[in-house]
């Protein structure tokens, strides 16, 4: 199967398209995103069968955990001269027209982010050997390197149009505990909680730490405080980790999702002046 990570790939696109322009031309987002899957679909499918589209949930059970979980994006969208909301309703918009008329399962689950619904679907092909088949996930996340542990999952960047590898999954892991995501307002485990939030620097890990931490325990050079952060870093970060109920709530929205049939494509295409689609519907 192909598991796509809809919003990152939706969005790192549509700033591309957007450029500095702030208005949200829906007709363009679609043409763009049906593009898109056309090209992932027509390359990729005869090796790794069909797309499944993954949405992130506008709740999150990450935000609950801790609440200062992509504190940064958010203050960075209110910045922002894009209008965020016309943003988002674009895509809301599209990805309903997508469950309604394309032969694709579009899952989104309460509370969970497209991370843990790829890495519960990767975990249930792993634990279930009449189920085995090959994956290949569309992101450019690298969050999704710790997947390549396991040998039937591949990871393609759609804006790097190159396949993400060479990396030890498990070395990688490690490190991205230690160290945290910035990006996601994830401190390094020598951190407290509110260091992107208060604008505090980082307490340093020099690489010679982080090479001898990175073969042993946590317990065995963490003290308290050390060791309730790295915690908190595994959970957020170690797809692992997730709550117990989204990995089972994604895999129940895995196999109970249903998939249209291809009646509805020539007539969605035409309502919406799709003229290219429509000749090439057989590449969706």
């Amino acid at each position: 199967m192909i598991l796509v990570d809809m919003n990152q790939v939706t969005l790192s696109n549509l700033m591309i398209q957007i450029g500095r322009n702030t208005d949200v031309d829906p007709d363009m987002v679609r043409h763009m995103v049906l593009n898109s899957l056309r090209g992932y679909r027509t390359r990729f499918n005869e090796e790794f069968g069909e797309l499944v589209l993954c949405y992130d949930n506008k709740s999150n059970w990450r935000r609950e955990y801790f609440p200062n979980y992509k504190h940064g994006r958010r203050k960075d969208r209110k910045a922002s001269s894009l209008d965020w909301g016309s943003i988002f309703d674009t895509l809301h918009l599209i990805k309903q027209e997508l469950q309604d008329n394309f032969p694709y399962k579009v899952l989104e689950v309460e509370n969970a982010e497209a991370d843990d619904i790829i890495a519960s679907v990767v975990r249930y092909v792993s634990e279930s050997p009449s189920h085995y088949e090959k994956v290949l996930i569309v992101s450019g996340d690298k969050d999704f390197i710790q997947l390549q542990k396991h040998n039937f999952v591949t990871q393609y960047s759609p804006v790097l149009k190159k396949f993400v590898n060479g990396i030890d999954p498990d070395v990688y892991i490690k490190e991205h505990v230690l160290k945290g995501d910035r990006s996601d307002g994830v401190p390094n485990f020598l951190s407290p909680d509110n260091t992107f939030v208060d604008e505090m620097r980082q307490r340093p890990i020099s690489k010679k730490k982080l090479a001898t931490w990175i073969d042993l325990e946590p317990e065995d050079f963490c003290n308290e405080e050390m060791l309730r952060n790295y915690q908190r870093n595994r959970t957020l970060i170690d797809l692992e980790y997730a709550p117990t109920e989204i990995h089972q709530a994604c895999v129940d929205t895995y196999l109970n999702s249903t998939v249209n049939d291809r009646s509805g494509l020539l007539n969605y295409f035409i309502k919406h002046r799709l003229k290219n689609h429509m000749e090439n519907i057989g590449d969706f």
